[in-house]
């Protein structure tokens, strides 16, 4: 495949220019009225919004796939020899992160089969606590309405990276608006070339051995292991540069808003609803696991809630660092959660389909 064959036509790079345009000026509006987040809330806001309404936009998928690596080399960065030793005291929320997926995948379920109206299959893998991806693919080739999952996924993170940050800031007074929150900004200027080099490594060779890996989440789950394991050896110190960061959410956050293309707002406005119930259900299971494993492990409660809520690995490792969290932990939680899902989407599929067919014969 030529290069020029694998770029989008003309007209569809003038749609995600129109798309990534409206994401930095609601990112700059997110900004001016110090919205937890701007950098990804603003154009997720913006765009989604603007799909709604018939805007002629385009995702900047491709474009995504460049960026989500950074994401992967940023949590990494956060990995340490002493975060590694303190893994083992992480016990008690590892345990419970099986149970708590369970739970959840449960009472999304029963919201999305009672409420919503949808049959079991779109159901089951709308309800997916996490692999967008996944949940499309085998919900297609079970028998599922393919456009109700992708919707009812894009309006659960959605909802979850939305309300999330604006409860830390009424409730923790935490905004985040510096883009990097508790972080510490890092300039473009204050990486040396070799630095340059070995995070540009760690993205490349870690988003290309996770795919050839196969790992859920390749395209951040590699980055991060290979940034993980030069920054616990300690051959580079730093992380990548804050500017990088933010476009990297901008480009998320226009992603996101526009899976809303082609959807009409009384449509939008019925799977929102029920998608809004089901990801609401999810995070009050997600604070009823995550008060006892913040007691047992002597953590803050914002910490474990940030590990246990249901939205996407990129979105909730960028709003740990954006409200000071330990990214590590909350990173390390999503990426076990993604892993657990995918594995077991297939096996419990096929009891609730037995248990389906018990209720009906």
């Amino acid at each position: 495949m030529s290069i020029r064959s694998a770029l989008p036509r003309p007209d569809i790079l003038l749609r995600q220019a129109l798309a990534l345009g409206i994401g930095f000026v609601s990112a700059w509006v997110a900004l001016r009225i110090s919205l937890p987040l701007p950098w990804m809330l603003g154009p997720l806001i913006g765009c989604t919004l603007a799909a709604i309404l018939g805007a002629p936009l385009a995702g900047p998928t491709q474009l995504r796939m460049v960026v989500i690596p950074v994401i992967g080399v940023l949590l990494g960065s956060a990995i340490t020899m002493e975060v590694l030793r303190s893994m083992i005291g992480w016990w008690p929320a590892f345990l419970t992160l099986a149970p708590f997926l369970l739970a959840a995948l449960a009472g999304s379920y029963l919201v999305f089969r009672r409420v919503g109206g949808f049959d079991p299959a779109t159901s089951f893998f709308s309800a997916m606590p996490g692999g967008l991806n996944d949940a499309m693919l085998l919900g297609a080739s079970a028998g599922g309405d393919e456009r109700r999952i992708a919707l009812a996924h894009a309006t659960r993170i959605l909802v979850v990276v939305f309300l999330i940050p604006l409860f830390f800031s009424i409730v923790y007074g935490a905004t985040g608006s510096s883009g990097g929150g508790g972080a510490r900004f890092v300039a473009l200027g204050a990486l040396r070339p070799v630095d340059w080099a070995f995070l540009t490594a760690a993205a490349a060779a870690g988003y290309w051995g996770g795919k050839w890996l196969d790992l859920p989440a390749y395209a951040v789950m590699g980055p991060m292991i290979t940034s993980g394991a030069l920054h616990a050896a300690g051959v580079v110190e730093t992380a990548p540069p804050t500017q990088i960061v933010n476009f990297a959410q901008l480009v998320i956050g226009t992603v996101i808003g526009c899976r809303f293309l082609g959807t009409t707002l009384r449509e939008v406005g019925r799977e929102l609803a029920v998608g809004s119930v089901s990801a609401g259900v999810m995070i009050l299971i997600a604070l009823v696991f995550a008060v006892p494993a913040a007691a047992l492990m002597g953590m803050p409660l914002t910490q474990a809630f940030l590990a246990y809520s249901p939205g996407g690995l990129a979105e909730m490792s960028l709003l740990a660092l954006s409200m000071g969290e330990d990214l590590a932990f909350v990173s390390v939680m999503h990426l076990t959660r993604i892993a657990l899902v995918v594995a077991m989407a297939r096996p419990v599929w096929r009891l609730v389909q037995r248990w389906t067919a018990k209720r009906k014969g």
